[in-house]
């Protein structure tokens, strides 16, 4: 599946906005980065992301276990996500008025975070795959992601064309989000990428590849306003 262009905006609090889920009606969203300290400034519902394929529906704002996805259809509060490097990903269905975010990490996308967050939000909401929006914001590019073939070979199967992944290798984390988009009916015109490589822009992007411990965190975060 290749990627659509960058259809992401930096706005001036220092946040990604995507263009496509900007113009929905009463829905707030965005990807911190580096300048953006006050994002969110909203009550949150957030996990204890531990690069999982667990999706929890969130009723409210707080705390809500551990998970690497959160789904709900209420509003009045952000679901976020906390990422410095991994693949944070925003989904919208404005039909059944549900939102999610997704911490995909490389072992989430190996598990299938992301088609676990659409089934979840199929079952709990009826959604379907053809009505979501969906957002994928700053992360490792394939240029910085170099990984062992312990990890490589994991991703067979989101990249039959590939012949190196049983050996040290680099892997592009977004691209293999994108092909489970669309093995999952998304339709391509639905998505907006942010092609910018968390680990490459250190003014902007907080990277666990270039700074270890000493990185920070940024936030995705969607939901409806009251």
């Amino acid at each position: 599946m290749t990627p659509l262009p960058s259809l992401l905006t930096l706005d001036a609090d220092g946040g990604f906005r995507a263009d496509i889920l900007a113009r929905i009606p009463g829905l707030t969203h965005g990807f911190g980065t580096r300048l953006s300290v006050d994002w969110p400034n909203a009550a949150t519902a957030v996990v204890r992301q531990i690069h999982s394929d667990r999706v929890v529906v969130a009723d409210a704002p707080g705390a809500h276990g551990e998970a690497d996805a959160l789904v709900t259809d209420q509003s009045g509060f952000l679901l976020a996500v906390r990422t410095a490097d991994c693949v944070p990903i925003l989904l919208v269905d404005e039909l059944t008025h549900s939102v999610a975010a997704v911490h995909a990490g490389w072992r989430g996308t190996a598990s299938q975070i992301l088609p676990r967050a659409l089934d979840k939000m199929s079952r709990q909401y009826g959604t379907r795959a053809t009505d979501v929006l969906v957002a994928v914001g700053p992360a490792i590019g394939q240029c910085c992601f170099e990984v062992g073939p312990e990890v490589a070979v994991q991703f067979r199967r989101w990249f039959p064309e590939r012949d190196d992944l049983s050996s040290k290798t680099k892997i592009d984390l977004a691209e293999a989000n994108l092909r489970q988009l669309k093995a999952a009916g998304v339709q391509q015109d639905h998505i907006a990428v942010a092609q910018k490589c968390t680990r490459c822009d250190a003014e902007l992007f907080h990277s666990w590849r270039r700074d270890a411990a000493a990185a920070g965190r940024m936030v995705a975060a969607i939901g409806w306003e009251r």
